[in-house]
């Protein structure tokens, strides 16, 4: 049990048959009246933020929120299969599941499965990866005008905007997160 007093950033709970993480507190101690702790938290299951105000006494169920780094398998029709690299069993997990920022994984990439009670919520692929540009339009010869981009498709599909140097056939890394090409990768 937590009671929320001890609220802190990133703190997962219990409330109302949801689970909740503290995406921030603040304790208040008014001149009149009892103090309270103002709370913003968001559902993890639904990615919903909400705020609300607690009894610093008040008592809540701890939920904890399992973290497991798996491995990218191989996908059939909507589900994507992630090999548990302690136990080589393989668990299948709907594309609802996966976040825009996973069309950037390619097969045998390790990712971190979130889960509450065995149930799987979200899957975060690495920050950055290293992928084959595919096809893009070839660099005109004097054509360096500063921060112009053309499309590119990558070997997992996703295409992405890249600078005008980068042709086909080259290796660029990009971040998960923001879908942005950063460099070229080395190696």
């Amino acid at each position: 049990m937590i009671s929320a007093g001890e609220f802190r950033n990133g703190v997962t709970f219990e409330w109302d048959g949801k689970v909740m993480q503290v995406v921030e507190f603040q304790h208040v101690k008014p001149g009149k009246g009892a103090a309270f702790v103002r709370t913003k938290m968001k559902n993890v299951l639904t990615g919903s933020v909400t705020e609300n105000s607690f009894n610093p006494s008040e008592k809540f169920e701890n939920a904890v929120i399992d973290r497991r780094e798996m491995e990218f398998s191989y996908q059939v029709d909507n589900l994507y299969y992630f090999m548990d690299l302690e136990t080589y069993e393989l668990e299948p997990i709907d594309v609802s599941l996966l976040g825009e920022n996973f069309k950037f994984v390619k097969e045998n990439t390790s990712c971190i499965v979130q889960s509450y009670k065995d149930k799987v919520f979200s899957v975060e692929p690495p920050n950055f990866v290293d992928l084959l540009v595919t096809a893009t339009d070839p660099g005109v010869k004097g054509d360096t005008a500063t921060n112009v981009t053309k499309p590119a498709t990558l070997e997992t599909g996703a295409e992405v905007k890249v600078p005008l140097f980068i042709n086909a056939g080259e290796k660029i890394r990009i971040d998960t997160r923001s879908g942005e090409y950063l460099e070229r990768s080395k190696g």
